[in-house]
């Protein structure tokens, strides 16, 4: 394994333990919790769209709306995307802020953008070439990177259910924005990512078992935009 690079349930569980000598206080944190699961999308346009259509919304409404954008467009890539009427489209339930954003992902492969080939770039390059796309923000990028690359240091400092597990964890008044979850994270580099996957499980354990991450093969609650 890349030491950059979460591939595995091995992968994952070895970057807990370095996270958790790390930081010792995230020892308790993940005895108090479930397990976090290995999470993967596809490094492609078609995870790509998975996240965009996970945004704000239950990892089972983004499947449902997904599963019916695949039937409708005969599977997803950009030649589908851009052939795809936006009625059509919209009736698989992507919204006109979503749509737009699609038409963007399509328009940038068009131009060059091999998403497949970010995996090769280092996270802040496929980082930056992901933002540049239009409606796609930190959020979707980090959490791109993150289950389709398995970027370990991928941390997606907007999702709410992050931010409410740091709320809860550090016994905080009030859950910290995207600023503040950044700083409180900055000592986990290179394994910001690896925390927010223990973050999750916490607030999946504190809820009784409804997982927080927009993976695909999870149930969820809503995340914060891109």
């Amino acid at each position: 394994m890349g030491s950059d690079r979460i591939l595995t349930e091995a992968d994952l569980a070895a970057a807990l333990d370095r996270l958790t000598a790390l930081d010792p206080r995230l020892a308790a944190v993940r005895a108090a919790s479930e397990p976090p699961p290995l999470r993967k999308i596809a490094p492609d346009l078609a995870g790509l769209v998975w996240v965009v259509n996970s945004q704000l919304i239950s990892t089972a409404a983004a499947r449902a709306i997904h599963g019916r954008l695949e039937t409708a467009l005969g599977g997803i890539d950009a030649a589908t995307l851009s052939a795809a009427s936006d009625e059509a489209i919209r009736a698989a339930g992507v919204s006109r802020p979503k749509l737009r954003t699609l038409r963007a992902l399509a328009s940038a492969v068009a131009d060059g953008l091999d998403i497949p080939g970010l995996a090769t770039l280092d996270e802040a390059e496929a980082r930056a070439r992901l933002i540049a796309i239009s409606g796609v923000g930190p959020w979707t990028a980090d959490v791109f990177l993150l289950f389709a690359h398995g970027r370990a240091d991928a941390f997606p400092a907007g999702d709410i259910a992050v931010q409410e597990a740091l709320k809860r964890i550090f016994a905080l008044e009030t859950r910290p924005d995207a600023r503040a979850a950044e700083r409180m994270a900055d000592g986990w580099r290179p394994l910001r990512g690896v925390a927010a996957q223990l973050l999750w499980a916490y607030y999946l354990t504190q809820r009784g078992g409804r997982d927080a991450a927009p993976a695909p093969n999870r149930p969820a609650r809503p995340q914060e935009t891109a």
